[in-house]
């Protein structure tokens, strides 16, 4: 078993698996663990006695459907959902963050443009729990923050890291920002001083096409990778293994990634056009396998309900979600 500093949320969940293999008989849903010497050893072989047709009993009810804002020129990408419960947008080419309510209703439009440089088109979108909004710049290879002072009362976009192919984009527990860098395989991360200088930069390195990343369980993150899995990382950015291997979930593309009120982490899989839930100490559970597209972002809002950007019909899926798992 990893040791304790390998993060608890994974004692966690392995530990509870055994438990319930210990009470209840075996039936033919199984668990695989990580073949990586970081998470659990090889060769252990978790069997799970699952209550009912899963698959079919936690179908979240879809809410709505919003629209993307007109003039969006292609569909939704990036997904970002405010703790008071307001949707950040990236949509098609159009140089601007959408904010939406959860309604569909315009709050307003962040135009992305730097003076003397010219319009840029935002990539992804997060927002810090002081209510600062940073974006990637995939085209331009930065990341930036949209500052607001006396002289900018509007704002003003300041580059706050320079990367080589910056993508996914998220805002971890501790107020880090996350970003993941396709060409050289990595996540970096940084904290953003008063003046938005980035502070105490780390860089996870080693991963296979990461394109979107997102805060995980007790303080950690999970990223998706484009060749089909979600890597899983401590409050200390130590590996704890992946979910193709923890569950033996087989992804086609997965893309957008969050964890609820639970700690229990939500994918979207490009691909195979569904949404998965990964429980702990539980088998995958399929949230949303009809009426989508090409799903990329997603999100949870403090309103407990499931947010899907789908670029396939340029809609914002709206569906409640509330999952009480024994």
């Amino acid at each position: 078993m990893p040791s304790r500093d390998q993060g608890d949320w994974l004692q966690d969940w392995l530990g509870e698996a055994e438990a319930v293999t210990s009470v209840h008989p075996p039936t033919s849903t199984s668990w695989t663990s990580p073949t990586s010497s970081s998470a659990t050893p090889q060769g252990l072989h978790l069997t799970l006695d699952l209550p009912g047709d899963l698959v079919h009993s936690w179908q979240p009810q879809l809410l709505g459907r919003i629209p993307v804002p007109e003039g969006a020129a292609g569909g939704p990408r990036g997904l970002h959902c405010s703790p008071d419960g307001l949707l950040f947008l990236t949509a098609g080419t159009v140089p601007c963050i959408h904010v939406l309510d959860l309604e569909g209703r315009p709050v307003c439009h962040l135009p992305c443009h730097i003076p003397g440089a010219g319009d840029f088109v935002p990539e992804d979108v997060a927002v810090t729990a002081a209510g600062l909004v940073v974006v990637s710049d995939l085209v331009h290879g930065a990341v930036r923050a949209l500052q607001h002072t006396a002289r900018a009362p509007q704002g003003r976009w300041v580059t706050v890291g320079n990367f080589l192919a910056p993508q996914g984009l998220a805002v971890d527990a501790f107020g880090r920002v996350l970003v993941t860098d396709y060409v050289p395989g990595a996540v970096h991360s940084f904290t953003l001083g008063p003046a938005l200088e980035p502070l105490a930069p780390a860089s996870i390195l080693g991963l296979e096409g990461p394109c979107w990343v997102g805060p995980g369980p007790d303080g950690g993150l999970a990223v998706s990778e484009e060749f089909g899995d979600v890597r899983l990382f401590g409050s200390a950015c130590q590996p704890l293994g992946s979910l193709r291997g923890l569950t033996g979930h087989s992804f086609g593309s997965p893309a957008g990634v969050c964890t609820d009120a639970a700690g229990s982490v939500i994918v979207v899989d490009e691909q195979q056009c569904q949404v998965t839930l990964f429980p702990r100490a539980r088998a995958p559970i399929c949230l949303v396998s009809e009426g989508l597209g090409q799903p990329l972002g997603v999100a949870c809002t403090p309103q407990g309900q499931l947010v899907v950007a789908d670029a396939g019909d340029g809609y914002i899926k709206v569906y409640q979600y509330h999952l009480e798992l024994a």
